[in-house]
């Protein structure tokens, strides 16, 4: 290769490494994979030393990815006390030993490694300052990161203040960073997308994204119900006592930190290459996702004297598993109709077992991700799991591909109902316009309004099928004007289902107008997003009537819900199905009792409910909520009190101690809420709420 060639190769590499880090750290949306990612950096990295002078100072090689972008809106920056540098990667065991023979140069033969999960996560840096948490940055561009103090502040595995020093064997320092991953554990990451999948939302494609993107919401309670977790892996002080990272982090343990209990120190490569077979293998049985294990060099001192490069420490790799894979045959494409219309691809294959299941079936995600692999029908295909839930096809075996195959075409038309697909340019997928006509979109449209979080109208999706194909509910308007002889239709059907199916049609008129707002289905509107337009606007009319500026100034919705709000009103069909909905008495505003409040006596007090009281916790919840507070459902540094009754949970009991946190009995409930005051209340007195 010439310098001319180098010079159009190394803009190219530039060019697309640079999109690919705004999609996996600004957009949450990879389209390659890490390994993928690590060739193409791995080749501008060759090419810039071997034509130095075409190395640029602002080269991908030269810079970690930043996360600061569209989803920085919101958020300030502040300048990292220390600079956030990322790791060198590799994914054999020939650059271990290489990296291995570099320290020894430095600190000799006796060196000691510690070997750490690597977590699939988002880097995070939290500054301490005489026992409380001060700040919490992300990674930014590595000088520079984006303040998420409040939403790390709802996770309970972060603590908001570290126990007294007198209660401390080892003693922290008057001011401390502690850096580590935020991650999302598997069984949130599946439950929300399950409820993403429900409200018409684009999926999380892993869990790391998932976490990354809960992260920058805006909303610090919409973050503590994702369920996020955090492991700490690296502690900086300007005056550090420690004389290894490991004593540093069993010290953070009893701080109060979550550290990994996989950890362990190596003294020789072969413990190294043993550890990763060992964890090759048993990391699929974690209940978070990890991609590989990092090796430090243990000691402080020895850290110092290896140094830094202006990307990555000497002194630290991380070296990563491939995700594991298997090769099957391609045997057909099947195209699924959501109940937005957006048209997904789906593989059928030869059964293979991967990560512990048999796979028949993988994702194809879109047209663009078909042409980027080149897949055709009857090829041999790679799939892949990772830290991934659904299985997806990655690549393709081409020299197992058979002659005169053909580039796969992609329908032009609904399987379902035969209209043109449209595509939106900033969009990937296809979807079906035919949103009136679509048996697929209608049925889900039905569903969905149906739905336990929604109208919670009895039923699923046989009966919405049999209502459906009988042609007696076309949408769910319709659902209102069902009389017994309607329903004497239908199949393995009789007088109590009826009678049961009416009285929940006739009950769901009650639901809360958010809930209303979440069931008729606008695209991308999800339950919690539903709460913030229902108490921004009060109202279905207001709502409707909002211009594109004042959808975006409410809480949480950005360009692409307000576009779908703005396009859901347009539609003269969706006016007419909620004014015959409004007709059947359903709520299209706030209640007087939704919208009261009693008072503010409870503003910014956080509470968690836990044990037996005089009153139903149904009650006891609402009354929080009336007069301004807000209830968590779990015991974290974000909590303000907890609020203990008979046979309180001792897990609960037990993590509010450790986390100095205040329980209170329900008598100073009620004092706190003026309500019967006696003598030695918390409101009457203002002394500190009983501790148990």
């Amino acid at each position: 290769m010439n310098r001319k060639e180098a010079t159009a190769r190394i803009i190219q590499l530039q060019q697309a490494i640079n999109e690919h880090n705004k999609n996996y750290y600004v957009l949450n949306s990879p389209v390659i994979s890490d390994f993928e990612f690590d060739l193409l950096l791995q080749e501008l990295s060759a090419l810039e030393k071997r034509f130095p002078g075409l190395a640029s100072p602002d080269s991908p090689t030269r810079k970690v990815g930043s996360d600061i972008g569209e989803a920085s809106q919101g958020f300030r920056q502040y300048p990292h006390d220390y600079p956030m540098l990322s790791l060198s990667n590799t994914y054999d065991k020939e650059s271990l030993f290489e990296f291995d023979n570099r320290v020894r140069k430095t600190a000799g033969d006796e060196v000691e490694y510690v070997c750490e999960l690597k977590f699939d996560g988002t880097a995070i840096c939290l500054k301490y300052k005489n026992g409380e948490l001060e700040r919490a940055l992300t990674r930014g561009d590595g000088t520079v990161g984006d303040d998420v103090t409040r939403n790390v502040l709802s996770i309970p595995s972060i603590p908001r203040k570290l126990p007294p020093l007198t209660e401390c064997q080892v003693p922290y320092p008057t001011v401390f960073e502690i850096r580590g991953e935020i991650l999302m554990p598997f069984s949130s990451f599946e439950r929300i997308n399950r409820e993403r999948e429900e409200s018409g939302e684009p999926l999380f494609a892993n869990p790391r994204n998932a976490a990354s993107g809960t992260l920058k919401l805006l909303s610090p309670e919409e973050v503590e119900k994702r369920g996020l977790d955090c492991y700490l892996y690296h502690f900086i002080a300007e005056n550090n006592t420690f004389a290894t990272h490991s004593q540093a982090m069993e010290a953070a343990r009893t701080w109060g930190f979550r550290i990994s209990s996989h950890t362990r120190l190596c003294r020789s490569l072969q413990e190294i290459y043993d550890l990763l077979d060992q964890w090759e293998v048993e990391r699929t049985t974690l209940p978070v996702a990890t991609d590989g294990v990092v090796i430090k060099v243990n000691s402080f001192a020895f850290q110092r004297a290896l140094g830094m490069t202006a990307k990555s420490p000497r002194w630290a790799t991380a070296y990563k598993f491939k995700a594991e894979q298997a090769c099957t045959p391609l045997l057909s494409v099947d195209f699924q109709v959501g109940r937005t219309g957006a048209v997904t691809p789906v593989a059928n294959l030869q059964p293979v077992f991967l990560s512990g299941t048999t796979v028949k079936r993988a994702s194809l995600h879109n047209a663009d991700q078909i042409a980027l692999h080149d897949i055709r029908l009857g090829d041999h295909v790679y799939v892949e799991k990772g830290g991934e839930i659904i299985p997806k096809v990655v690549g393709v075996a081409l020299e197992k591909r058979p002659p005169h195959t053909v580039p796969f075409q992609y329908i032009t038309h609904c399987p379902e109902c035969g209209t043109l697909l449209l595509r939106d340019p900033q969009e990937a997928k296809h979807y079906c316009p035919n949103r009136w006509e679509c048996p697929p979109q209608i049925k889900g449209r039905i569903e969905h309004f149906m739905s336990r979080k929604a109208m919670n109208i009895l039923g699923g999706e046989a009966l919405v099928e049999q209502l459906y194909s009988k042609g007696i509910v076309h949408d769910p308007a319709d659902l209102y004007i069902l009389t017994p002889n309607d329903l004497e239709q239908l199949s393995n059907w009789g007088d109590k289902s009826t009678q049961n199916l009416l009285s929940s049609i006739e009950d769901s008129k009650e639901v809360p107008f958010f809930r209303f707002l979440y069931a008729i289905g606008i695209p991308f509107v999800g339950e919690t997003t539903a709460k913030y337009l229902a108490s921004h606007f009060g109202s279905l009319q207001a709502l409707g009537e909002a211009g594109e500026e004042e959808l975006k100034n409410a809480p949480e919705i950005g360009e692409i819900i307000s576009r779908s709000i703005i396009d859901f009103f347009t539609s003269e069909k969706n006016r007419r199905m909620l004014e015959r909905l409004r007709d059947c008495g359903l709520p299209v505003s706030q209640t007087a009792e939704e919208i009261k409040r009693l008072s503010d006596r409870l503003k910014g007090l956080n509470i968690v409910i836990s044990g037996n009281f005089s009153r139903s916790r149904e009650q006891i919840k609402q009354m929080i909520e009336s007069h301004g507070g807000k209830v968590l459902s779990s015991v974290s540094s974000n909590a303000s009190y907890v609020l203990a009754g008979e046979k309180m949970g001792p897990a609960k009991k037990q993590q509010a101690v450790r986390l100095n946190i205040p329980l209170i009995t329900e008598d100073d409930f009620m004092a706190l809420l003026g309500e019967n005051p006696h003598e030695g209340t918390l409101f009457e007195t203002n002394k500190q709420p009983t501790i148990f």
